[in-house]
């Protein structure tokens, strides 16, 4: 296996971590306490291409690979965890669905502002009493002539509400199969939509400067045609969506990781104590030698599942594995880097308790690590019993 970068994902990389370090970085505490949405980082990262990078030219897209997007989202994640889920939401959650399963005139009218970083949309599964148990969908969609009226609630939905935000692709059941099950379709609603309604930030432990918040809609009339794929195929399609998304944010994870890594390694060398630096101490090498060594386990899964992705269209059960690992050495990590900066490390001034604070998110969305380790069961005892190929 070659894990040599090519020179266009290197070029990438590159430009996604001078972009980090010269704007995302120095900005981030600033935007972490007033909780305001950085526009301007997100026009930045439009005019870079980096919403559209993953995609076909034929779509509006970059041409890139599936790999090239997880290397910037590690690096704008190591300058601010908050703007790069905003990248990651709005390209894994928001246009990804649109790219696979969209119509060519939802993708004419949608797309080039969405690629363009000028519009953002969102994706709209979790619900009040549907988060992990995702087929228990209890917004409705019923079809009234030309059109589906919606009713229902959603939580946690990120990129909604912004002054950019364009719209958001929501699940809704649509019908019932012929064993009882609930069929479930994926439908898009406009921004301004009449009863569509999206309630205030949350107000959160971390992520402040991403926009998070519960969406309303009472009867909601949208038109036949903005049905994304096909009728009652939702729950496999946002299924194949997440599959991505957990890879995007375990990249993400390896970049927060790794911001934890450098703060830590630079705190080392600087604090002294005992008339000598703390690096020079076995306890805090100890730290430092663990921290860089899962950073790396950790990187390499992501490697693998943005590979697979690449190679076949799918990541699998690589996915789960990448998603489990990244997000919790990345919570690791940050617990470590608030020890070695000690009582520094409590305070507000110092980027690791930032990073503690967002972390932990991780580990949570687009499946929890509890979710991921039963499906990575799944196909184990599946495999074993000759289920899985």
């Amino acid at each position: 296996m070659d894990f040599e970068l090519t020179d266009e994902q290197k070029a990438i990389a590159s430009l996604a971590r001078e972009f980090s370090t010269a704007e995302v970085a120095p900005a981030a505490a600033t935007y972490d306490e007033s909780g305001d949405f950085p526009y301007p980082l997100v026009a930045k990262m439009g005019e870079l291409g980096f919403f559209g990078l993953p995609f076909r030219e034929a779509v509006g897209g970059g041409g890139a690979d599936f790999f090239s997007y997880c290397l910037v989202l590690e690096e704008v994640a190591r300058g601010d965890a908050a703007l790069a889920i905003t990248l990651e939401a709005a390209v894994s959650l928001g246009i990804s669905p649109l790219v696979a399963f969209g119509t060519r005139e939802q993708q004419e009218r949608w797309l080039p502002s969405l690629m363009a970083g000028k519009a953002l949309w969102a994706f709209g599964l979790t619900e009040p009493n549907a988060g992990s148990d995702a087929g228990g969908t209890e917004t409705r969609a019923e079809r009234s002539g030309d059109q589906w009226v919606i009713n229902g609630r959603k939580a946690f939905i990120t990129n909604a509400g912004t002054d950019i935000s364009a719209g958001v692709t929501v699940t809704a059941v649509t019908g019932r199969g012929s064993a009882g099950r609930s069929e479930i379709s994926t439908i898009a609603v406009e921004k301004g939509t009449p009863g569509y309604t999206q309630a205030p930030k949350y107000r959160k432990l971390g992520w402040h400067a991403s926009d998070t918040r519960e969406l309303q809609l009472d009867d909601v009339h949208v038109p036949a045609s903005n049905l994304v794929g096909e009728e009652g195929k939702g729950y496999r399609q946002f299924l194949q969506i997440l599959e991505g998304g957990r890879v995007a944010i375990a990249a993400l994870s390896v970049g927060v990781a790794q911001a934890c890594l450098d703060a830590s390694v630079a705190y080392a060398r600087e604090r002294r104590q005992f008339g000598a630096p703390i690096g020079s101490f076995q306890a805090i090498q100890f730290k430092l030698a663990d921290m860089a060594t899962q950073i790396e386990l950790a990187r390499l899964m992501v490697f693998r599942a943005a590979t697979q992705i690449d190679r076949t269209g799918k990541a699998g059960v690589f996915a789960n594995m990448a998603k489990l690992h990244a997000s919790e050495v990345a919570t690791a990590c940050a617990n470590q880097a608030v020890q070695i900066h000690g009582g520094y490390g409590f305070m507000e001034d110092s980027p690791v308790a930032r990073y503690y604070r967002d972390v932990k998110i991780n580990e949570i969305g687009e499946g929890t690590s509890e979710v991921q380790r039963l499906l990575i069961a799944r196909f184990l005892l599946g495999k074993l019993e000759g289920e899985v190929q």
